[in-house]
């Protein structure tokens, strides 16, 4: 049996857990209709120590409950731990629908694609084949419109927020026997109100049972005005010091996000010197992620889907993803070239590189060639995972400690700092207001994709603020 899984009753359809109840990767969730038919949301990857429980390692790639009954799958969004299984999926011999929002299905195939490539095969017609595969079976679909799934059932997606595409999920399932219907809600991960280039997601009107990530439901970020000023701030400090500031970023997302606030920073201090002799107009900013770089064109392809400051500053010639400091590094030669460059030189710059909990990509490198000189600083602006080599460095690096990255262990003295506002998901705050802004409060909320002690604080705040509410913690 999935973790978490609740019996439905009156022929309510029953919600299963696949993934992300233990912690906050690997999401995958199923509905399973009076009939026994299912449908899924998300299939994603575990990582960090999320991968050594129920069968360490690869054993957790496998699709290990059954197919057959699964009608359908609904991704809520591209990040890898919530769409890193779908060729294993897909490998099970899943041919149903796969349904997304429009930028999803353009930017879903891309994801899929460096997965293979960087973890599973360099074989390319094998790589190509399961792209083929996945194309085939996309569904995109507009936000705010419904799509029949079958008869007793039906799917809509709303802007969650998070990253560009993404949405939240609600199901309407025609109760047996005319017993009416039932509203079904799948957050996803919600996004945090002006985040950069997104519009803030808005809860619907009414929903029976809300299925709610919970990541940062112990705390609150800090404003995008002070986020942005702390920002500019390790800037200034990094280079002070004649180093370099390393920040390990997820492709998707989270560098798009910073290239948007160092384009606002530089614009407005251009002349301002942020090291001596070095003004902020003549600051380089390198993007050093094959898949970041695509994934920045991408997001500059649907230009469509930002919000409206972002269109504002098209609109006045201002490039907030593509701007004269950016340089990006195409292949892995050049990468090795820059790594030695900023390593002996501690030449100011910004490099942003995957991947963001450092448990692989090309910010690897960075880490082990300039962790250990003080000169240099390393900024974290997303969640670090439990057993990341990420959260090791943001444990133990300000109290001098070291890490181990590629077998190898490294004393950590450079600066280490956390910005917790960067984050993409909603807060405490935003996932209370979430809930209590339904004009029909849910019959119950269950908590997934979050540690126990968010899962918990959050919980009990919800309880407190809807006494009659249900709230659950698979």
């Amino acid at each position: 049996m999935a973790t978490g899984d609740v019996s439905g009753a009156a022929g309510r359809p029953r919600i299963s857990h696949h993934g992300a109840v233990d912690g906050v990767t690997g999401s995958c969730h199923e509905l399973t209709l009076a009939d026994g038919a299912s449908v899924l949301v998300d299939c994603g990857l575990f990582q960090g120590a999320e991968t050594s429980g129920d069968g360490a390692g690869a054993g957790r790639l496998e699709i290990t409950f059954p197919i057959d009954r699964v009608r359908a799958l609904v991704v809520t969004h591209v990040h890898i731990d919530h769409v890193g299984r779908l060729p294993y999926l897909l490998a099970a011999g899943f041919r149903g629908p796969i349904v997304c929002s429009q930028a999803s299905a353009h930017l879903l195939p891309m994801v899929i694609e460096d997965a293979l490539a960087v973890g599973v095969t360099r074989d390319r017609a094998v790589i190509e084949g399961v792209v083929k595969r996945l194309k085939a079976q996309l569904v995109p679909l507009p936000y705010g419109g419904w799509l029949p799934l079958r008869p007793d059932l039906r799917v809509r997606l709303s802007p969650a927020g998070h990253i560009l595409g993404s949405a939240y999920v609600e199901f309407e399932v025609k109760l047996p026997g005319g017993a009416g219907r039932e509203r079904v809600l799948f957050s996803g991960d919600l996004g945090a109100p002006y985040t950069p280039l997104l519009p803030a997601p808005k809860p619907p009107m009414a929903a029976d049972v809300v299925v709610l990530e919970s990541t940062y439901g112990d705390r609150e970020h800090e404003s995008r005005r002070t986020r942005r000023q702390r920002l500019q701030a390790m800037c200034e400090h990094a280079f002070g010091n004649g180093g370099t500031l390393l920040v390990p970023a997820f492709s998707i997302g989270r560098t798009q996000e910073l290239l948007y606030e160092l384009e606002e920073i530089i614009h407005r201090h251009r002349t301002r010197a942020v090291a001596k002799g070095l003004p902020w107009a003549e600051v380089d900013v390198v993007v050093d992620s094959p898949l970041a770089a695509d994934f920045t064109a991408g997001y500059a392809r649907l230009r469509e889907h930002w919000d409206a400051e972002a269109r504002r500053k098209l609109a006045q010639g201002r490039h907030p993803l593509d701007f004269e400091q950016v340089t990006t590094v195409p292949d892995h030669a050049t990468h090795l070239r820059v790594v030695e460059r900023l390593a002996k030189t501690g030449q100011p710059a910004i490099v942003i590189a995957a991947s963001g909990m450092c448990s692989g990509g090309r910010i690897v490198n960075y880490l082990k060639a300039m962790l250990g000189d003080p000169r240099h600083d390393v900024l974290f602006c997303g969640y670090q995972a439990a057993g990341t080599p990420g959260r090791a460095i943001q444990t133990y690096g300000p109290k001098g400690g070291w890490v181990e990255l590629d077998g190898e262990r490294i004393t950590i003295r450079a600066g280490i700092h956390t910005l917790d506002g960067f984050s993409a998901h909603a807060d405490q705050k935003d996932l209370l207001n979430f809930v209590g802004r339904m004009r029909t409060p849910p019959r119950e909320v269950r908590l997934v994709h979050g540690d126990d002690r968010a899962k918990q604080v959050l919980a009990g705040l919800l309880r407190q603020r809807h006494p009659g509410m249900m709230v659950t913690v698979p």
